[in-house]
């Protein structure tokens, strides 16, 4: 068999083949990732700029902004210039730095946040220890790991792409290069490749899910024994992680826990898994934190 690569590009189908609608996918994505941005943006700087916020977990949340600014901007800045296309089509290199980009910033945030977790468990679950264990160092330490074990989970997804040989045909069903329709392309056989790809990306996301929940029903548990108003601060915060672990998770375990087959149901969950949890983040975790909310006002003119 031939595995010589042949193909050069990739086209994209795009969410609508209708030009009027294309024009409000224009308006609507470009708003959304401006303000996506700017939200992200804010919180960042209200954190670094801010002498009161100086607890872990405004750390972890300015390198969760951080994600949450990178990983709609791999693909959205795209979808929307290919909103203006006939023909949408991107390069074969610039496919597979898509498909890395997205996994890289996708599993950094689902890190990030089972790091998150922890912080609120040893806050509240062992708060005699938590200055002591969850020190800067360790915050960092944290962090890091977070990064790292993105990029591995990234390279790893992006390594088992990029060796197939594609030969053609190369229209890909959807808006950006997501790693289901490009193994459908391939030709050779890639049952093996999609087993990994099942493992790596459905089951982080699976796993990750039900850490978290365990950990804020284990959170939950402990919170019988406090005063009403610390309960209702604590419910509070920990009510935003929640919503975001939701947000953040139940997507990509959809998108990658079902065998290498692209569904029907996938562009519009891939859709609001790139758009709406960077969008909304910003907004659960000021909203809801009265800490960030003055420190913002303090900030703003």
């Amino acid at each position: 068999m031939d595995t010589k690569n042949n193909v050069t590009e990739f086209v994209l189908s795009g969410l609508f083949q209708r030009r009027e609608m294309q024009h409000v996918c224009f308006v609507v994505f470009s708003l959304f990732h401006v303000l996506t941005i700017l939200g992200n943006l804010l919180v960042i700087i209200t954190i670094n700029a801010s002498k009161t916020l100086n607890a872990p977990m405004y750390f972890f949340l300015s390198h969760l902004s951080f994600t949450d600014m990178c990983y709609p901007s791999a693909t959205t800045p795209k979808m929307i210039v290919d909103t203006f296309m006939e023909r949408k089509t991107i390069s074969f290199n610039g496919c597979m730095t898509q498909l890395f980009s997205t996994h890289f910033f996708g599993g950094t945030e689902i890190f990030l946040l089972t790091a998150m977790a922890y912080d609120h468990y040893m806050a509240i679950c062992r708060p005699l220890h938590d200055t002591a264990i969850m020190n800067w160092q360790k915050c960092g330490l944290l962090a890091g790991a977070s990064w790292v074990a993105g990029f591995l989970h990234s390279i790893l997804q992006t390594l088992l792409t990029v060796q197939l040989p594609f030969c053609g045909p190369n229209e890909i069903d959807n808006f950006f290069c997501y790693v289901h329709p490009l193994l459908k392309l391939a030709c050779a056989d890639t049952y093996v490749v999609g087993l990994i790809v099942v493992a790596n990306s459905g089951m982080i996301s699976l796993v990750s899910f039900i850490i978290l929940i365990i950990s804020y029903m284990v959170i939950l548990l402990n919170l019988r024994s406090q005063p009403s108003e610390g309960r209702r601060k604590t419910l509070s915060t920990c009510g935003s992680h929640v919503v975001t672990v939701l947000l953040v998770l139940v997507p990509p375990i959809f998108m990658y826990i079902h065998p290498s087959t692209t569904l029907p149901a996938d562009k519009l969950v891939i859709l609001f898994n790139i758009v709406m949890p960077p969008l909304l983040n910003p907004l659960i975790y000021t909203l809801r934190n009265s800490e960030v909310k003055n420190a913002m006002r303090k900030l703003l003119p």
